[in-house]
């Protein structure tokens, strides 16, 4: 049985895991929907976050998307918590997605610091699931899920293995994978703390 204050504390997360993709692709669609010069082919996503209403949208997005990203994290991490390869790989994920906020923060026009932030976030976002995924298959009631964690590791480190004409598609595909795996423990955070 959790305690009241550990059961609230999943529950928020839990939710914040299944919000934030949500959000985040919404604002990114609308944002996408404000730009008619977007070309998935042509540009990347950073793109959107440089001027009028779309780099509000885009940029709005990232930040909140990183702040309950990390919420959703600090969740997770008490699910780890007898685990320090999992409790490193946690660090590292909360880390990346302060990454995420980051890169709304310093769009392109903030200069050299938008491609360091965001390179960073997607060097970090594949360590940090392949540190989680391996943790979580080392308890038996976890093995689904960390299998999981690690297949949307590899997602995210090899469509960068492609040569693309320009990186919307594989920044999209990362995000995805990443989203379809936040709402999976979402739910899973939630069930486990209406369990209590």
């Amino acid at each position: 049985m959790l305690n009241s204050k550990r059961a609230t504390k999943l529950r928020v997360a839990g939710v914040c895991g299944v919000l934030t993709p949500i959000v985040v692709l919404t604002l990114i669609l609308l944002a996408i929907h404000y730009s008619p010069w977007f070309s998935w082919t042509e540009n990347a996503l950073s793109d959107l976050g440089v001027q009028g209403i779309a780099a509000i949208l885009f940029n709005s997005s990232l930040i909140i998307g990183g702040a309950l990203t990390i919420i959703f994290a600090i969740g997770v991490r008490e699910t780890l918590l007898n685990k320090a390869l999992g409790r490193i790989g946690m660090l590292i994920f909360i880390l990346d997605a302060a990454m995420l906020c980051a890169i709304g923060i310093f769009p392109e026009t903030a200069g050299d610091i938008h491609l360091y932030v965001s390179v960073a976030f997607f060097v970090l976002l594949p360590i940090s699931l392949f540190l989680i995924g391996v943790s979580m298959m080392q308890e038996g009631s976890e093995r689904k899920y960390g299998l999981f964690t690690i297949i949307a590791g590899i997602v995210v480190a090899t469509v960068w293995m492609f040569q693309w004409e320009a990186v919307a598609i594989p920044e999209m595909i990362a995000a995805l994978a990443v989203s379809v795996w936040s709402v999976m423990l979402g739910i899973k955070l939630f069930k486990q703390a209406s369990l209590s």
